[in-house]
């Protein structure tokens, strides 16, 4: 079992609090099989919402797996209580937004797509189905009259403990 935090760094202008909205959000990942090393080529969901029985136990993950190559059988768990908001005072910083629960598997890739939720920094305007696949987001904010945005969205992955 290998804990993994997806972190993020990003520029946020006139926003703050970035998230993933509610238990239904879609992360969007790749993996590679910890066994064989075999990888896989198209991106897989996994959402907190949903559950998955495992093969041989009594547990359940959000994601069950097998690998094409070894057909070793993998999950993740979405660790929700990691689940983080990114802060205006984060901006240009990496930080963890949420965590996986690896077995038999690691995480090679993460596609930021709709789903985000952020606030208005002064004016607490709320902003939903942030779509950030193109790795920036803008808007305007009509209560301030100027203009919002998230740009230069970087991730990176990181094993925690």
């Amino acid at each position: 079992m290998v804990k993994i935090a997806l972190q993020i760094k990003a520029n946020l202008e006139n926003v703050t609090e970035l998230t993933p909205d509610g238990e239904d959000f879609r992360w969007y990942l790749k993996f590679q099989c910890t066994n064989c090393g075999e990888g896989s080529d198209k991106w897989t969901y996994l959402s907190e919402s949903e559950k998955v029985s495992m093969k041989g136990s009594r547990g359940e993950a959000n994601l069950v797996i097998k690998c094409k190559l070894c057909s070793r059988d993998c999950s993740i768990d979405i660790l929700p209580n990691t689940i983080s908001k990114y802060m205006v005072e984060d901006s240009n910083i990496f930080k963890s937004i949420v965590a996986f629960d690896c077995r038999g598997v690691s995480i090679t890739d993460f596609s930021p797509r709709n789903g985000f939720k952020c606030r208005g920094v002064e004016s607490n305007t709320l902003f939903e189905d942030v779509n950030l696949e193109e790795r920036e987001w803008v808007d305007y904010d009509e209560k301030q009259n100027q203009p919002v945005g998230i740009y230069e969205v970087q991730h990176q992955f990181v094993v925690t403990k």
